[in-house]
């Protein structure tokens, strides 16, 4: 049975973990509260069989939450892998308002607890998910298609950490100036004026958070808790074909505020079906004032323009890989191949654009032409795809089959085929939506190619003049279309820093010299900023101060003592 504790001592329980946290955040150096590995040494002998069991069970039955409505309402959820729908129902309002009316009501309680209290409330609502990362990896899966380890890293302990960081930013945010009244004494010669101060601290009103269909948990828990730990209630408006993910976290979220009395209608799971979205709906509503969203431009740049929103978004981005020395090929045809590969290209930091001089390379073995770098980067991006023990475990399945076509529109643009993608079968999953890669070599001229996001398996050759036109046209590109990531690959502190400087002008960070088990793709929790937030691929930056502060407002109060 569950011990239900007080708010303060929720905190006292937690409070080593949330102030270690803000050191991290501080000091940026590696820290990780959840372990990464789905290893029974490390989350329990039973672990992994109770979140597969959890998982079948849930198939084809209603989701359970905490919170009023008038159906049950059915998805368009569908495993990329066996390619039958999940079945499952959740409970939905047919009025969209009926979510704002109770998210507003269950404002009036959290909005005055102390920052401390809500942080060792959203703390354990974490500590509670640890005991969920099977089941949440299986239901990860079977929405997103990623691989197994991806779908338990990248919405379990990666999200999590991403989660504490959002609340270890807030309770600092929250607890740097004076919580409590104090006195102001300004001299005046002969005599001083004093007064009593104190501020209050409010939340700017109803949270909705947009989810995506690939990354649906690492996207959306930074943006919930962050709005949660500074007083909001949160609307949870996932894709409608990836809701049960982050109704496991609505689940845990709902019960953990219950017992400590709060409404549990402070975060409501909100689904909806692609044939009848309501983001726009709710997203237009008055109470709505924080946006969380992340996806695609055309929406992404809508819910930028809304009046009177304080909006932070993720959208899409041409990100570049710039060759200029090496000094081996091998192992940096590896690690390019692997990050092009990792969930077949469908992650917003995953690199599209990779730009060659003409002219070719220098290596520590001395020149190497154009074509020899191409020929080994194609070569290891087929070997990953073709390779029996690897291939569908790093590439996953393809989450919609709009992205499939997006391949047949790519060579529609007639460009030269480096690489057909390989045919990729799952023991498993015999029916499950794979696909190699489609490597395609692209002039620098094609601005309309190079600089749009063909979201999914397909890599892009660019032939460039040297690695100055590389780093200009990458930059320039980022500037203009958005980006995330740059990967590059330069053996001089001299180039290093012209690629550098080129790319911060657009606002991308740059990956040097990455060869081993560490890929571009990847961003560390408590030390890198996902997205800077300064070029079109989105507003915001997980996670800064700017994440969080602007989710509240500070009011102060001041009494004349004479």
């Amino acid at each position: 049975m569950q011990t239900t504790l007080a708010p303060s001592s929720l905190f006292q329980q937690h409070e080593a973990a949330i102030l270690k946290a803000v050191s991290a955040i501080h000091d940026r150096r590696f820290y990780a509260h959840f372990p990464e590995a789905p290893s029974k040494n490390i989350y329990g002998e039973n672990a992994a069989t109770d979140g597969i069991q959890a998982f079948q069970q849930q198939l084809a039955n209603p989701f359970v939450l905490r919170q009023d409505h008038d159906h049950l309402a059915d998805t368009d959820e569908q495993s990329p892998y066996t390619q039958k729908a999940l079945g499952i129902t959740y409970p939905a309002f047919k009025d969209p308002r009926s979510y704002t009316v109770r998210s507003l009501k269950a404002m009036n309680s959290w909005k005055t607890l102390d920052p401390a209290s809500r942080a060792g409330i959203l703390m354990e609502s974490l500590e509670r998910f640890r005991g969920r990362f099977f089941e949440m990896a299986h239901a990860t899966m079977h929405t997103t298609g990623q691989a197994f380890v991806m779908s338990f890293q990248a919405s379990g302990p990666h999200a999590a950490d991403r989660a504490l960081e959002a609340i270890a930013l807030g309770y600092h945010e929250l607890t740097r100036f004076p919580q409590d009244n104090f006195e102001w004494v300004k001299p005046m010669g002969k005599f001083e004026i004093k007064m009593e101060k104190h501020y209050r601290q409010l939340p700017l009103g109803v949270s909705l958070c947009i989810g995506c269909s690939t990354f649906p948990v690492w996207n959306s828990l930074p943006g919930m808790y962050a709005s949660l730990i500074t007083g909001n209630p949160v609307l949870v408006k996932p894709h409608p074909t990836a809701i049960y993910p982050l109704a496991i976290l609505v689940q845990e979220l709902q019960q953990v505020l219950e017992e400590q009395g709060q409404d549990p209608h402070l975060v409501q799971l909100v689904v909806d079906r692609l044939a009848e979205p309501v983001a726009a709906h709710l997203a237009q509503s008055a109470e709505v004032k924080i946006i969380d969203f992340t996806g695609g431009n055309t929406f992404g740049d809508y819910l930028e323009s809304l009046p009177g929103k304080v909006v932070f978004t993720e959208k899409a981005g041409v990100n570049s890989v710039i060759i200029d020395s090496v000094a081996d090929i091998i192992p940096v045809a590896q690690n390019i191949a692997f990050s092009v590969s990792m969930y077949s290209g469908q992650m917003c930091t995953c690199p599209q654009d990779i730009f060659i001089p003409r002219s070719g390379i220098r290596t520590e073995a001395g020149h190497m032409p154009y074509e020899e770098v191409v020929n080994a980067l194609v070569d290891a991006i087929r070997n990953i795809a073709t390779n029996p023990q690897m291939g569908a475990n790093v590439l996953g399945a393809i989450q919609s089959e709009a992205t499939l076509k997006r391949l047949d529109l790519a060579r529609e643009h007639g460009h030269r085929v480096l690489l057909e993608p390989a045919t990729v079968t799952h023991p498993d999953f015999p029916d499950a939506r794979f696909s190699g890669h489609l490597v395609l070599e692209v002039p620098a001229e094609d601005r309309e190619m190079i600089g749009r996001e063909w979201f999914g398996p397909i890599v892009l050759m660019v032939p460039v003049a040297d690695t100055a036109h590389a780093a200009k046209l990458a930059s320039e590109l980022a500037a203009s279309k958005g980006a995330i990531s740059c990967l590059a690959y330069a053996t001089d502190a001299d180039t290093m820093d012209m690629i550098e400087s080129e790319m911060a002008d657009a606002a991308v960070s740059v990956s040097f010299n990455f060869t081993g088990m560490f890929w571009v793709n990847q961003n560390a929790g408590f030390s890198d900023f996902h997205v800077s937030g300064g070029n079109p691929a989105g507003n915001g930056s997980l996670t800064d101060p700017a994440f969080l502060v602007r989710r509240f407002v500070r009011v102060g109060s001041r009494v004349f003592r004479g």
